[in-house]
């Protein structure tokens, strides 16, 4: 089994940025400089910065948010595009929830209801009782 790694500093330009790693790997990005902005909209400033870096990611499979706000996981889970979002919490697996399929990963949903769509046909039957 492969022990976690952290790589900090990271930046956009770099190939752990750009692609997806199997594996217990934390990539940790520098954000802007807040100071110039106004206290009272501070938070809402930060959580714009992970929106847009996340949703510059040419991959969307799953992210997780730890927060107490409830207003900032809502605020998240509108915006971000990708497949899974885990709110204080990661991995949570339910066979009955579509799966994958964002972005440049996979070809359509897994499990789920979705997942079988492509395998089913349609029939129309009408019955007229004499």
């Amino acid at each position: 089994m492969a022990e976690p790694t952290i790589i900090a500093y990271v930046t956009d330009d770099m190939t752990i940025a750009k692609v997806v790693i199997f594996g217990p790997v934390m990539s940790i990005f520098k954000s802007k400089t807040i100071d110039e902005v106004d206290p009272a909209l501070r938070h809402w400033f930060m959580i714009l910065q992970v929106i847009d870096r996340a949703n510059a990611s040419s991959y969307g499979l799953g992210a997780g948010v730890v927060t107490q706000n409830l207003q900032t996981s809502l605020r998240f889970t509108r915006e971000w595009r990708g497949s899974t979002v885990y709110v204080n919490c990661f991995a949570i697996f339910n066979a009955a929830a579509p799966f994958g399929g964002f972005k440049n990963l996979g070809v359509g949903r897994e499990l789920g209801e979705h997942a079988l769509r492509p395998y089913l046909e349609n029939k129309t039957v009408v019955i007229i009782k004499e």
